[in-house]
């Protein structure tokens, strides 16, 4: 049976998008405390179900595909903007194809200004009628109002009008960071995107006997299960160890590993491998925020995943992005070479000390790539000096490998300024390997 919580959750997922949704609402018609239906509401707010605005409320929502992640809701251009709705309450949900800066001629406006797009526009009425009729929403800039005419036009088309006191191109520009933002993301891979789910995975129950485990093993040929309680929540994990010389009439929960480690739904990759690599998991179980078992994800998920994100083309480009695309390999030399570019730098234009880690892990990258056949995951990076360095200034970087062993390495890396001709910084990494 489903708890409050899940039952919450479905009743939410339920309702019909633009629907406005209250905890109030949900306690008197769930029957539940005020407390479990604001906790629940949050968990649909994570998950995507409904948004919050302020001045507005809580609305369910289009829960957005993944592949579509960039596109933002009308709903979360109204919280990024700090903004207020005039009319079209009904449409927050709908979401954003494209914006329009509206400084131009009416009639040239209006040929960029499509359905589904957001024009930005000041205090001029008829554009704005224009772009309702035309399917777009209006977002007027300035702190200006609207016509009454204007407003049941959006409440009519459902399509949100709404007042911000920025200018055109401030509110451009928080849409753009906003949007930029979303693509960073899309780019980090989490344990969701690759894990087995439930209904592709094996599993058994701690009041099932040892004799169901050497049935699935016959069957599946695999030798590790999640153990689960009639909850569906994980209690143990089970391997050929555990039942080797094992009567076959003892029940599950006598001879599993209770308490395992598990990965949550919204884990990222980097943190399952790591997690992986240094307890020697080869199988963790996926739980959901409630705790209740999803999936499966095994180390060879993990490394395909590492494989496939470090083959995807990156659309918004970050600092490890810079830093790599900067870095220059003196294979005569072994040492590797870059500029400080104003990126790199912090409010004092002097190189960063989140950049200088970077390019110490990427050059650590770079360097045992050509040893090693395995993905790296960094297990500790310790700065002992760093000194600052300024805007264009020429860096060399020298790893020297201390260590190299079948599944970790040590190394030492030093960083010259070549403007002053001394050592601008020094490091000591430590690293494991996922072998493919």
């Amino acid at each position: 049976m489903s708890t409050k919580h899940e039952q919450i959750l479905s009743y939410i997922e339920s309702l019909p998008v633009g629907t406005k949704i209250s905890v109030r609402m949900i306690a008197k018609n769930l029957e539940v405390s005020e407390g479990t239906a604001y906790r629940a509401i949050k968990e649909a707010e994570n998950v995507g179900y409904v948004s919050t605005i302020e001045r507005v409320g809580t609305i369910r929502i289009e829960q957005k595909k993944k592949e579509n992640i960039e596109k933002l809701t009308f709903a979360e251009v109204v919280n990024i903007i700090d903004g207020h709705v005039l009319g079209g309450r009904s449409g927050l949900h709908k979401t954003l194809n494209k914006f329009v800066i509206g400084a131009m001629k009416l009639e040239a406006m209006m040929r960029y200004t499509e359905k589904g797009s957001l024009l930005i526009v000041g205090n001029r009425v008829k554009a704005q009628e224009k772009a309702l009729n035309a399917g777009a929403a209006i977002l007027i800039t300035g702190g200006f109002d609207t016509t009454d005419h204007v407003k049941s036009l959006a409440d009519r088309y459902e399509l949100p009008v709404i007042s911000c006191s920025y200018d055109s191109f401030t509110v451009a520009a928080m849409i753009n960071r906003a949007i930029y933002d979303q693509l960073i993301k899309k780019e980090i891979v989490i344990v969701d995107d690759i894990y087995t789910p439930i209904d592709e995975t094996y599993v058994l129950y701690e009041d099932d006997q040892v004799s169901a485990w050497h049935v699935l093993n016959e069957q599946t040929k695999h030798s590790r299960y999640p153990v689960l309680n009639r909850k569906n929540r994980v209690v143990g994990i089970v391997t050929s160890k555990d039942i080797i010389n094992k009567r076959i009439d003892l029940t599950i929960d006598k001879v599993m590993t209770k308490k395992p480690i598990v990965a949550k739904v919204t884990t990222s990759l980097t943190s399952a491998a790591h997690t992986m690599v240094w307890q020697g998991i080869e199988l963790m179980p996926v739980v959901d925020e409630e705790h209740i078992f999803q999936g499966v994800i095994t180390r060879q998920d993990v490394i395909k995943g590492l494989q496939s994100s470090q083959r995807q083309p990156q659309i918004g480009e970050t600092i490890d992005d810079l830093v790599q695309k900067q870095l220059l390999f003196h294979e005569e030399t072994n040492e590797f070479k870059t500029e400080v570019t104003p990126q790199m730098t912090n409010h004092l234009g002097t190189l960063s000390y989140g950049v200088f880690a970077s390019l110490v892990t990427e050059v650590c990258n770079q360097s045992l790539k050509k040893e090693k056949t395995g993905d790296m995951v960094i297990e500790n990076l310790s700065i002992f000096y760093m000194k600052p360095v300024q805007i264009g200034a020429s860096l060399t970087i020298i790893p020297q490998v201390l260590e190299l062993g079948r599944k970790f390495a040590k190394i030492d890396v030093q960083v010259i300024s070549h403007d002053e001709g001394e050592l601008a910084g020094k490091a000591m990494v430590m690293t494991q390997f996922i072998n493919r």
